[in-house]
């Protein structure tokens, strides 16, 4: 039996991930600013925190904890996501080598990548990163800074990115199509033929038990994803089917839908919906032996069905 310490556990992903470590028979550690359990520890990642003694006989750290948004777009901003995402990062890592832990898994993000692959390739491990904003900026040099923590100690380092994770509960924009799939309207886009890649919750807490002690897994880099992109189209139509819904689907072309969400001074809205974003993990898959044990219809199917279900016992 391992013994796991998992960050950010009370987190969507991180339920996610301890969920799937029990079921593999792990010990786990659960960490958070707020442990709902007795043998949960506090880790804030905003604040000073001395964890050298409690991570003793921890064998594997699983890092989710993260800030994903600040106030604005300010230097003081960028500021909080280095603190939180690098700092914290780097000072838990180092105490984590004190403590003798073998390997430390860092979620990151493909905004290490950049945020769209238009008229380009599908993002992979081994692209030169290009982070766009204060956020996947904070990821990348927090994947650096344990990269080279690697080379001068004996803990192994395993970096995730992965794209938008969606599944039962998720909020956000994933929240919101699937807010509009739900009701009976017509929807702009119909014609909408762009290509995004997006991972199951599920399937992403499958990768991270995959990589606990895989040989081949330490010191890289690997994307991760449903390995099945769709449109905006193609999404909106399985959130229709899986939610029973009357949303009618209606050709807008998607120009047209971009002149308007710019107007609206929403172009970044426009990028996100009708732009495009894929991953590539042949790498992953060749070298690691994984692939996601969930499909993206039954992935799509369970994220609606447990939602709604959450929705009918509030």
């Amino acid at each position: 039996m391992r013994k796991v310490l998992l960050t950010g556990a009370t987190g969507f992903v991180g339920k996610a991930i301890e969920k799937k470590l029990l079921l593999n028979g792990d010990d786990v550690i659960p960490a958070s600013r707020n442990p709902l359990k007795p043998n949960g520890i506090i880790f804030d990642l905003e604040k000073n925190f001395a964890l050298t003694e409690q991570l003793t006989g921890i064998e594997v750290i699983i890092h989710t904890a993260a800030r994903v948004h600040c106030m604005n777009d300010s230097k003081e901003d960028e500021q909080c996501y280095i603190d939180s995402n690098v700092t914290a990062t780097v000072n838990l890592a180092k105490q984590a080598i004190q403590a003798g832990v073998k390997r430390f898994i860092f979620i990151s993000s493909i905004k290490v990548n950049g945020e769209s692959t238009t008229d380009r390739k599908p993002f992979s491990s081994s692209d030169i990163p290009s982070p766009e904003d204060a956020y996947g900026l904070s990821k990348y040099k927090a994947e650096n800074a344990l990269l080279d923590l690697a080379k001068t100690s004996d803990m192994e380092i395993v970096i995730i990115r992965p794209p938008l994770v969606y599944g039962p509960n998720v909020t956000a924009n994933f929240a919101s199509l699937m807010n509009l799939a739900s009701k009976p309207i017509l929807l702009p886009f119909g014609s909408v033929n762009n290509k995004r890649s997006f991972i199951f919750v599920e399937n992403l807490a499958d990768f991270v038990v995959h990589v606990l002690k895989h040989p081949l897994a330490k010191n890289k880099v690997w994307c991760v994803s449903d390995d099945n992109d769709l449109s905006l189209s193609q999404l909106l139509s399985l959130l229709i089917q899986f939610a029973h819904s009357k949303a009618i689907l209606v050709t807008v072309p998607p120009k047209l839908i971009v002149c308007l969400l710019t107007f609206l001074g929403k172009k970044n809205i426009a990028d996100r919906l009708i732009g495009d974003l894929q991953v590539n993990i042949l790498e992953t898959k060749n070298i690691l032996g994984w692939t996601p044990p969930f499909s993206v219809e039954e992935s799509l199917d369970r994220t609606v069905l447990l939602s709604d279900r959450k929705k009918n016992h509030e």
